[in-house]
């Protein structure tokens, strides 16, 4: 059975392929219990999804120890005033059954919260022992630096849409350059990478599909790709099973070369912020 490789950052060790729920469809008890037994041993949920108590009916329904499993939820951008965001911990904590996450995230910005009162939230909730480590999603580079300095505890991932169309490059510098890792979701652009002929020759010659190509190209670049989310068992395997084959320099530069000027999916009017690119 695969087990994914871990990236460390300030004590976390992240493992570096993860099974996403963010669709509700697609994520009922049983395939978060597939993806355990496939060998995934990190799961991401969020408060927002309204997945969280299927995830805990499937990391029970799996077998698998709970210490064994990195278990990362969100706190979205309503809830991040203090008293709101830990009511929303205490919530999230209840519907996946679990004592703690092993991190938390703020998983939108929002401008009309004082920031400084979001990360002490997030802070606080890493020293009541709710969950083990902090970071935030769909952060600009600027963001990020501002969560650094008024978070009082370290963060240790940023988590953004990152595929092959979409250039992340500068994100991933950043990420890289303050001692964080990157985590990328929407890792096969929902989708759309499916067609694409520079990965399916790629494929072709490696013996592997479209998707374990691009994931696999943002495994050899040290980004978590946390999300690639399927109810098919054999979909579920597939995309976990990276570890026997690598990419040349060429087919890095050939991939990375897909990246298009409207490369981005989740980009929600008046929530999102401007993007670095």
């Amino acid at each position: 059975m695969p087990f994914a490789p871990k990236l460390t950052a300030h004590g976390a060790a992240i493992p570096a392929i993860g099974f996403g729920t963010s669709r509700v469809e697609d994520a009922r008890a049983e395939h978060v219990a597939t993806a355990l037994e496939a060998g995934y041993r990190h799961i991401d949920t969020a408060r927002k999804y309204g997945t969280e108590r299927a995830v805990g009916e499937g990391m029970r329904a799996s077998g698998v120890r709970r210490d064994d499993i990195f278990l990362c939820t969100k706190v979205s951008h309503e809830y991040l005033h203090g008293a709101d965001f830990a009511r929303s911990v205490d919530e999230s904590l209840v519907a996946l059954g679990v004592d703690y996450v092993d991190l938390l995230l703020v998983h939108w910005p929002e401008k009309n919260t004082p920031l400084a009162e979001t990360m002490g939230a997030l802070a606080k909730a890493k020293r009541q022992g709710l969950t083990r480590h902090i970071g935030v999603a769909n952060f600009n580079i600027a963001m990020l630096d501002d969560a650094m300095r008024l978070c009082p505890e370290p963060l240790v991932t940023l988590q953004v849409e990152c595929h092959p169309y979409l250039d992340q490059s500068k994100v991933i510098a950043a990420c890289r350059e303050r001692g964080l890792v990157l985590t990328a979701y929407s890792p096969l652009a929902r989708g759309r990478l499916k067609d694409d002929a520079v990965l399916a020759e790629i494929g072709r010659r490696t013996g592997k599909s479209f998707a374990q190509v691009a994931l696999r190209w943002l495994m050899q670049q040290k980004v978590i790709a946390a999300v690639p989310r399927s109810s098919n068992a054999a979909r579920i395997a597939q995309n976990i099973d990276l570890f026997d084959f690598e990419l040349s320099d060429d087919d890095m530069r050939r991939i990375g070369a897909l990246k298009r000027p409207n490369g981005r999916i989740a980009d929600p009017a008046g929530r999102a912020p401007k993007w670095d690119m």
